[in-house]
C-alpha cells in the first residue's frame, strides 16, 4: 500500500499520470536528449540518404576497390568512408545496414512487448490455471537462450528479415511477460477495478483500457535497452550467416566479409562497428534516462 501511494504522489501532485511524468523528466535530462538526438540522426541518415543519393550499395565498380576513406591519402570522391574489396561504398552500406538493423530491432521489441504483455495482462488479471500454464510456458520459454534457439530454427530455414523477427521476437517475450503479469496481479484488486465490474465493463475492456497504461512505466526502458540487444543479435546471425543475406548490406555480413581485409584495408569492418557503436550507445543513454526517471516517481521524488 505504500509503495501505492508514493507511486501516485507525483501524478496527484503535478496533475498527470505517473507515465507522463516519467517522460517528463527523462525528456529534461541531458543523457536522454543526447541519446535522442544522435539516434535520431542516424536514423534519418539511415532512412533517407540512400533513397536520395545516387550510389548504389551493392553495385561492384573494380576501378574503385580498396579505396580510403576521408582524410587518408588516396581517397576519393564521394566515398568518404571509402570502399570495399569490391568497389562498393562504405558509408552507404554502412547505411543501409542500420536501416535493416534499426528495422529487425524496433519489430521484433514490438512483437515481444505485444505478445508478452498481452499473455502476461491476462495471466495475472485471470489468474487459477491460466495463469499457472502460461507461467510454465514462460519458465520453459526462458530456459532456452535465445541466440541459440534463433541460431537453430534459421540454420534449417531460409533466413529471410520476417522469418529473423518472428524468431526472435517469439524467443524473447517472456520478460515482457513477466512483468505485465506482475503488474496485472497488483491491479486486479483495486478500488477502479471492482468499480467498473460492478458498472458491467468486461474483463478485456478492464484490461485494456485501465490496466495495460499501467504497465508502460516499468517495461518502457526495457524496450528501449531491448532494440539494442536486438541489433547486436541481428548483427550475430548476419556475421553467421543466418542473418539478412548479401549482396543486401547488414553489419554483420559486411565485418564478416571484411575480416581478411583488416590489415590492408581496415576501414571496411571498422565503419560498421562505429556506426553500430554509436547508434547502441544512444539506444542506452535514453534507456538508462528512462529508468531514472522511472525510478525517481516511484520512490516520489519527483
Amino acid at each position: 500500500m505504500a509503495h501505492e501511494t508514493v507511486a501516485a504522489r507525483p501524478a496527484l501532485k503535478r496533475g498527470v499520470t505517473p507515465t507522463r511524468r516519467m517522460l517528463q523528466i527523462a525528456a529534461a535530462r541531458t543523457d536522454f536528449r543526447i541519446g535522442l538526438i544522435g539516434f535520431g540522426l542516424l536514423g534519418g541518415l539511415a532512412i533517407f540518404l540512400p533513397l536520395i543519393s545516387s550510389i548504389d550499395p551493392i553495385k561492384i565498380a573494380y576501378g574503385s576497390k580498396l579505396l580510403p576513406p576521408f582524410p587518408s591519402e588516396g581517397w576519393k570522391w564521394p566515398y568518404l568512408l571509402g570502399t570495399d574489396q569490391l568497389g562498393r561504398d562504405v558509408l552507404m552500406r554502412c547505411l543501409v545496414g542500420l536501416r535493416y538493423s534499426l528495422l529487425i530491432g524496433i519489430t521484433t521489441v514490438v512483437l515481444m512487448f505485444v505478445v508478452g504483455c498481452s499473455l502476461g495482462l491476462y495471466a495475472g488479471f485471470r489468474g487459477g490455471w491460466v495463469d499457472a500454464v502460461i507461467m510454465r510456458l514462460t519458465d520453459a520459454q526462458l530456459s532456452i537462450p535465445m541466440i541459440i534457439l534463433a541460431i537453430t530454427i534459421l540454420g534449417v530455414s531460409r533466413p529471410t528479415v520476417p522469418a529473423i523477427i518472428l524468431v526472435l521476437g517469439l524467443s524473447g517475450w517472456p520478460l515482457y511477460a513477466r512483468v505485465a503479469r506482475s503488474v496485472a496481479l497488483g491491479e486486479r484488486s483495486r478500488g477502479y477495478v471492482l468499480g467498473e465490474r460492478v458498472l458491467g465493463a468486461s474483463d478485456l475492456r478492464i484490461m485494456l483500457l485501465f490496466v495495460a497504461p499501467v504497465v508502460l512505466p516499468p517495461i518502457a526502458f526495457v524496450a528501449v535497452l531491448d532494440i539494442a540487444r536486438m541489433m547486436i543479435f541481428e548483427s550475430i546471425l548476419g556475421f553467421l550467416g543466418l542473418g539478412v543475406q548479401p549482396p543486401t548490406p547488414t553489419f554483420g555480413n559486411v565485418i564478416a566479409d571484411a575480416r581478411k581485409y583488416l590489415l590492408n584495408a581496415w576501414w571496411i569492418a571498422t565503419m560498421p562497428g562505429v556506426f553500430m557503436l554509436v547508434s547502441l550507445t544512444c539506444l542506452n543513454l535514453m534507456g538508462s534516462a528512462l529508468e531514472r526517471a522511472r525510478n525517481a516517481v516511484l520512490r516520489g521524488e519527483a
